[in-house]
């Protein structure tokens, strides 16, 4: 794995549901005008700290592959692993509404009745990371996806459990970063997303 190469997790842009805090996970929802402004922004981000990139895989779902459509990340494979945490019953709601009926609610700290575990974003976790790291022989990766599991993927990267996630902020068009120092996984930059201007 060569030292001068990263990994880029690139957040999808905005949708109607990310901008109101409804969970979005299977839901393949349409980025906003907004969301295609910033995904042409978050490309000229991604254009500045690019070496050539050799592998981007994308989620399947309309609102990762536009993002990165938008983004010039020409040659973006779908990858099934990059999809949402699967939030289950809680799909639309958001963190106020399901703390109606569960007090204290979040992704990081219960469970998502139908939906998925924190075990079960762990390995599909794990499975991106090594996929990654075996593309990093051939040059940076760019890897588009959602915001959950977004964080949850730079924390397996970090080699700590996914629930520390939540100590990431990954906005809507927002870039993590990650690299490593003689085989220990780092967060090199966590950038914001771009301004609209």
């Amino acid at each position: 794995m060569s030292s001068e190469h990263h990994v880029h997790v690139l957040r999808h842009a905005d949708t109607e549901w990310s901008s109101s805090g409804r969970h979005t996970s299977r839901t393949d929802l349409p980025l906003t005008s907004t969301g295609e402004h910033l995904a042409r922004l978050a490309g000229n981000t991604l254009a500045s700290l690019l070496h050539p990139a050799a592998t981007v895989l994308t989620s399947p779902l309309q609102r990762a592959r536009d993002t990165a459509a938008l983004a010039d990340l020409h040659g973006a494979q779908d990858e099934p692993l990059l999809h949402e945490w699967d939030y289950g019953d809680y799909e639309g709601l958001t963190t106020e509404q399901i703390r109606e009926h569960v007090p204290g609610w979040t992704v990081w700290t219960h469970p998502c009745p139908g939906g998925e575990s924190a075990a079960d974003i762990a390995e599909r976790a794990e499975q991106v990371c090594a996929r990654a790291r075996v593309a990093l022989e051939h040059g940076d990766v760019v890897l588009v996806g959602h915001g959950h599991f977004g964080r949850a993927l730079i924390a397996s990267w970090l080699q700590l459990p996914v629930t520390a996630g939540v100590r990431f902020a990954l906005e809507p068009a927002g870039v993590a970063v990650l690299g490593h120092e003689r085989g220990t996984g780092q967060l090199r930059q966590l950038l914001p997303a771009p301004l609209a201007g």
